[in-house]
C-alpha cells in the first residue's frame, strides 16, 4: 500500500513514576517509524508522578498511533494526550471592560503567533465588541443582570448568573470549545461551570492578591508605596484565584509612578503572562501536578 503521509505529533503524558516509562515511549515510536524532534521529561519527587511532552513526525495514521498509546495506558496507568503539532486550538474568550488582554490574544492569533481559533468573544458588556469586530471574531453579549449591572436582589441575581452560564456553556457546546480564557472577565464562576470546564479555563490576575482585593488593587497599591508589581495566569477552580499556576511575571516600579503609570505597567505585565499562558497551554506544554504545573517550555 501507499506509505502513509508524515504527520508531525505532540504527545504529552502524566503517571506514577517507574522505570521503563521512556523507554517503553520513544519504542512505541520508533516501532511506528517515528523522527522525535523534541522531547523533554520531569519526574516529581513529591508527587511520585512522571511526566513527559514529545514531538515526533511519524509516518502513521493516528487512529494506529492512538491504540499503541492505549496499550501503554493500561501498563503504566497513563494520561495522555496526542495531536497535531501547531493545530489551533478552539478558543472563546471573555472580557468584561479592560480590552488589553483581548486584544492582544486577538493580536497574536491574527499574527500566527499564538496556536488559538479564536470561536467567539463573550462579554457581560458592549463596551468591547468593536475590538473583536475589527479581529473578526463573532461578539456575545452576555449580560449577567440588567443593562449590565448586577441585580439589587440576591436571588435575581442568582438567577441572572445561571442564565448567564448556561449560555456560555451552550456556546462552548455548540462550537466544541476546548479552552476558555478569561481576559479580565470580572465575574466570579460558580463552582459547577469551574468543574465543568477543569483543565481547560485560564484566568489572569494581578499579582498583589491576597494583599489588595477588591476595587481599585492599583490605587491601594499605590497607597501602600509597592516597589514591585506582577502578574499571574493559572487555571480556574471552585476556590476563587487558587488554581494552579502556569506563569507569573513582575514588573519595578518606584515612588514616582502614579496610579495610571501602575495600572499601565500592570496591563502590560497582564497580557505578556496570559498570552504566555495560552500559548503553553495550547502547545500541551502545560500538565497538572497536583495543585501546581509542570510547563515545557
Amino acid at each position: 500500500g501507499t506509505p502513509h503521509p508524515e504527520t508531525h505529533y505532540v504527545l504529552a503524558l502524566a503517571c506514577p513514576d517507574r522505570p521503563g516509562i521512556v523507554h517503553a515511549v520513544t519504542g512505541v515510536l520508533a516501532r511506528h517509524g517515528g523522527n522525535i524532534t523534541e522531547s523533554q521529561q520531569f519526574g516529581d519527587p513529591d508527587t511520585g508522578l512522571f511526566f513527559m511532552r514529545v514531538q515526533a513526525l511519524v509516518p502513521t495514521a493516528r487512529s494506529v498511533l492512538e491504540s499503541s498509546l492505549g496499550e501503554l495506558e493500561r501498563e503504566f496507568g497513563m494520561r495522555w494526550t496526542l495531536d497535531e503539532v501547531g493545530r489551533r486550538m478552539r478558543t472563546l474568550i471573555l472580557a468584561s471592560r479592560d480590552g488589553h488582554c483581548l486584544a492582544d490574544l486577538l493580536f497574536r492569533q491574527r499574527q500566527g503567533r499564538l496556536p488559538i481559533d479564536v470561536r467567539g468573544v463573550v462579554s457581560n458588556h458592549t463596551l468591547l465588541e468593536p475590538i473583536a469586530t475589527f479581529y473578526g471574531a463573532p461578539f456575545h453579549h452576555v449580560p449577567v443582570g440588567s443593562g449590565g449591572r448586577p441585580a439589587a436582589d440576591p436571588a435575581a441575581r442568582a438567577d441572572a448568573k445561571a442564565a448567564a452560564e448556561s449560555t456560555l456553556l451552550s456556546l462552548v457546546e455548540a462550537d466544541d470549545v476546548e479552552l476558555v480564557v478569561l481576559a479580565r472577565y470580572m465575574q466570579v464562576l460558580s463552582d459547577g461551570l469551574c468543574r465543568a470546564l477543569d483543565g481547560r479555563i485560564i484566568n489572569i490576575h494581578h499579582s498583589f492578591l491576597p494583599s489588595f482585593k477588591g476595587a481599585a488593587p492599583y490605587a491601594q497599591a499605590h497607597r501602600r508605596g509597592v516597589k514591585l508589581i506582577g502578574a499571574t495566569a493559572h487555571y480556574v477552580t471552585p476556590e476563587l484565584d487558587e488554581g494552579p499556576i502556569i506563569e507569573q511575571d513582575v514588573e519595578r516600579v518606584d515612588h514616582a509612578d502614579d496610579v495610571t503609570e501602575l495600572t499601565a505597567a500592570g496591563q502590560d505585565v497582564e497580557r505578556r503572562v496570559l498570552a504566555r499562558a495560552v500559548r503553553w497551554h495550547a502547545e500541551h506544554r502545560v500538565l497538572v501536578d497536583g495543585g501546581r504545573t509542570v510547563v515545557f517550555k
